[in-house]
């Protein structure tokens, strides 16, 4: 099986709750996706995106993607699309760094591999350990009444898992947190995340004063030496994000001693392959393990789902679904969500089923 044809779309996806916040000011509105439908000579066609969350987050740029997909798509031509590594190495190759760009192609392939073997992509990830993966809901920042009323909200809905924006004014977010927790029932699941917006000291006055409250600390600072020295002195769990952009990123944090989990986002690591690689080895060397990614509707809840889905249970934190967060469409048959559970969609590959004139035109077509 040979790639014959590679297809690219911009897609703007808007929040259903209106702008996203994270401490700093840092606001987004929509995840502004690329699309990738790459075809086979056998007419197979496995689909890939990849939405960054604004330009702040992550070391991804969303103008970027589209003009590097262009760049590397006419490369694959001809290529077996089921070689995964190989696809990874030649994209590496043709095209230095940038992981977040090849990210989108990748899923694609993946995708197109596993809809050739007729089997959800779940199988060729390790097999599925569950049937579905528990949601968490995200409390944006905001004021402390806001905040508390949404995770009232968000429990009342029957979320038992939270994940609680923090990093910004250390007194006012200490305050923020804790009616956050007395506003919900106990054994409610919270995680305090920062994303990387403090430094070492800053962090350290958050965890001294919120001692009486049960969470988990989500990537205080920004470095992995930075998070280490605060872990010392931390009576607390610690999960790594922004973190963890690579295997050797991934490696140094078990050498160190630096987190308990690590949350792993798709386009950060390059695609599903390279996700999976450094899932099963943290899985290996005891790590918790939640794989997301930076933003997206189905196509990419459906690979986020099959990674959960395929990570083992009790190595598993939670998960996200990310096409709920938009206000439109792209596919049907869409990652099933009950609840406060989700999981993959009945069918071979990703399991959904895209729906191009949903999509537009393509901005970038090149094969035939």
């Amino acid at each position: 099986m040979k790639i014959k044809t590679i297809k690219a779309y911009h897609v703007v996806q808007p929040f259903v709750d209106g702008p996203y916040r994270m401490s700093k000011g840092r606001v987004a509105d929509a995840f502004d996706a690329v699309i990738v439908a790459i075809t086979s000579d056998s007419g197979l066609t496995g689909w890939g995106e990849m939405a960054p969350l604004g330009n702040f987050y992550s070391p991804a740029f969303a103008a970027g993607v589209r003009a590097g997909v262009v760049e590397i798509a006419p490369h694959l031509l001809g290529q077996e699309p089921r070689g995964l590594a190989s696809i990874g190495r030649l994209m590496d190759t043709v095209f230095k760094g940038h992981p977040y760009i090849k990210s989108a192609l990748d899923m694609a392939c993946s995708d197109l591999a596993a809809r050739a073997a007729d089997v959800p992509l779940v199988t060729l990830l390790g097999g599925r350990e569950s049937e579905t993966a528990e949601l968490y809901k995200v409390v944006t920042h905001g004021t402390v009444d806001a905040m508390a009323a949404i995770a009232r909200r968000i429990v009342k809905d029957g979320f038992r898992r939270l994940q609680v924006k923090v990093g910004g004014n250390v007194r006012d977010d200490i305050e923020r947190v804790t009616a956050v927790a007395a506003s919900v029932p106990k054994g409610t699941v919270i995680f305090c995340d920062a994303n990387a917006g403090w430094t070492p000291y800053q962090a350290r006055q958050f965890a001294d004063a919120t001692r009486a409250v049960d969470y988990t600390f989500e990537q205080p600072c920004t470095t992995i030496d930075e998070c280490m020295s605060v872990r010392r002195s931390l009576d607390k769990p610690m999960v790594l994000d922004e973190s963890v952009a690579s295997l050797d990123d991934m490696l140094d944090i078990h050498r160190k001693g630096a987190a308990d989990g690590l949350t792993l986002k798709i386009s950060r690591l390059g695609g599903v392959t390279k996700t999976r690689q450094i899932r099963d080895l943290a899985v290996d060397l005891g790590f918790m393990i939640t794989v997301e990614d930076t933003g997206g509707a189905e196509i990419d809840t459906a690979a986020m789902a099959h990674l959960s889905l395929s990570t083992p249970e009790e190595r598993r934190l939670h998960a996200i679904a990310f096409h709920e967060w938009v206000t439109v469409r792209t596919a049907s048959n869409m990652p099933p969500v009950s609840g406060s559970h989700m999981g993959v969609p009945d069918g071979p590959g990703l399991g959904i089923d895209v729906v191009p004139d949903l999509l537009g035109a393509p901005f970038f077509e090149v094969g035939g």
